[in-house]
C-alpha cells in the first residue's frame, strides 16, 4: 500500500483491493483453460484450487462489506443503497451456480473433463459480464461515494 493509499475512503480502498481481485480471477481463469487445452490437467486443476480460493474470499468480502455499507449512513447514500441491492438481487441465482462449480471441480478427485471445460467456458464468459458490470455501475458509484 503506498502512502496516497492511506487518504483513499474506505469505499475507495474496497473497490482498488476488488478489482485487483477480479483481475487475479481473470488471470487464473485463462490459466486453467490454458492448461486444460494443453492437456495439462494437473496444472489445470491447480489453477481451478487457487481461483476457488480467490473467489470465495472476493465473494465473502463482497456480502460482509455490502451489509456494513447497507447499514452505515456516512458510507451510502440512495444511489448506493439501490445500485448494492440491484447487485445482490442479480447475483442470487449466479452466485450459488458458481460456488458449486468451484467447490466440485477444485477437489482432487473431480476430472476435468469435457463437460468441465464446455461449462467452465460457459461460467468465463458470465464472469466477465458480471466484472465489467460491477466495476461500471456499483464500484464506480461507490469510489465516487
Amino acid at each position: 500500500m503506498g502512502i496516497s493509499d492511506l487518504f483513499l475512503s474506505k469505499n475507495k480502498k474496497l473497490v482498488k483491493r476488488w478489482r485487483a481481485e477480479h483481475e487475479k480471477i481473470v488471470e487464473l481463469a485463462n490459466k486453467v483453460i490454458a492448461e486444460y487445452v494443453k492437456n495439462n490437467t494437473s496444472g489445470a486443476k491447480s489453477y481451478m484450487r487457487s481461483l476457488s480460493s480467490i473467489a470465495a474470499d472476493h465473494l465473502a468480502s463482497e456480502d460482509i462489506e455490502f451489509y456494513k455499507l447497507l447499514r452505515d449512513p456516512e458510507r451510502n447514500d440512495e444511489v448506493t443503497r439501490d445500485r448494492v441491492k440491484e447487485f445482490e438481487q442479480s447475483f442470487k441465482d449466479i452466485k450459488p451456480t458458481l460456488q458449486k462449480f468451484l467447490a466440485k471441480y477444485s477437489k482432487d478427485e473431480t476430472p476435468l473433463d469435457d463437460e468441465f471445460f464446455d461449462t467452465f467456458n460457459k461460467i468465463v464468459e458470465v464472469l466477465t459480464e458480471r466484472i465489467d458490470y460491477e466495476e461500471r455501475n456499483l464500484y464506480l458509484r461507490m469510489s465516487l461515494s
